[in-house]
């Protein structure tokens, strides 16, 4: 049984596990509000791919920070906690018990832990190497950050231009490497004392049979011309949302360079590997979370 506690509820898990129903239904039982804490589920143009609550699920409770920022811009950790400590400041005012779903485990990390402060990164040095990250490949930036700050590449995958690109200038701007200025932890929105805190799981072979299912599923709803919606904004593909499941392979296939059935079951094979890194997370940073065991 999970220890009922009087703050925030925290419900965590890995892509297609069941989380964003258990959300709804704890929301429905309190009369809560459900906050997302999923990455891409902010994405306005991706409702579809990264399986956004639908309509009908909204109308049964209160959602909040889902599908209201655009394609076209970079979204952040640190954005996120501006955005949810208004939600939450706004939920205890109208008496509703934040409960806050999603699979993104760096979103709950910041939450529970704090996040880092890092001085204003001046325009012209970030538009510098924001720039030069569209016009090389992630391994060459990450070889870049090797050569300058080798303790902040180890924790870096050579393919994350995003986050490379975030240490090389902050690096360049403040002389002090990122992994210095993450030592460094502001307090917590949410205290872990305080909160309910569920890890939701399946056993992996359900899990990789829910995903590959569910993406059928976003096929029949329309994930092909959501692809080809959002290449019509031409947007950098560094950008997160252009990273989102399934974009690439589609892409690719609208683009005439795979079979449509080579393109989904690449992104089914995306999935799954994403599942794997999720669970790893949860591994190493959830160990202390009450487990949500659903067996069937």
């Amino acid at each position: 049984m999970l220890t009922h506690r009087p703050g925030p509820i925290l419900i965590a898990g890995p892509t297609a596990s069941g989380k964003s129903a258990l959300a709804l239904e704890r929301a429905e039982a309190c009369g809560g509000v459900v906050i997302n804490a999923d990455s891409m589920q902010v994405y306005a143009e991706l409702s579809i791919l990264s399986a956004r609550p639908s309509a009908q699920d909204e109308a049964r409770a209160p959602h909040r920070l889902y599908g209201h920022v655009p394609a076209s811009e970079a979204y952040s950790v640190a954005r996120w906690l501006e955005d949810v400590a208004r939600v939450l400041a706004e939920a205890t005012a109208s008496g509703r018990r934040p409960i806050i779903v999603g699979g993104t485990g760096l979103y709950f990390q910041a939450l529970t832990e704090g996040l880092s402060p890092l001085p204003p990164i001046p325009a012209d040095l970030r538009e510098h190497w924001r720039r030069l990250s569209q016009q090389v490949e992630p391994a060459a930036l990450h070889a870049m950050l090797r050569d300058r700050d080798p303790v902040m590449a180890d924790r870096l995958s050579p393919s994350d231009a995003q986050r490379i690109t975030r240490a090389l200038e902050v690096l360049e701007a403040t002389g002090r490497s990122l992994a210095e200025w993450q030592m460094v932890r502001a307090r917590p929105l949410v205290d872990l004392t305080s909160a309910e805190c569920w890890l939701v799981s399946r056993p992996r072979g359900e899990l990789h049979r829910r995903c590959d299912q569910r993406f059928d599923l976003m096929m029949q709803a329309g994930a092909l011309q959501e692809v080809s919606a959002l290449m019509q904004l031409r947007l950098p593909p560094t950008l997160p949302a252009m990273r989102a499941l399934g974009v690439r392979p589609l892409a690719a296939h609208l683009e005439g360079w795979l079979p449509l059935e080579v393109a989904v079951a690449r992104a089914k094979v995306e999935t799954r590997q994403y599942v794997k890194r999720q669970e790893t997370w949860a591994r190493r940073y959830m160990a202390d979370w009450q487990r949500y065991e659903i067996t069937q």
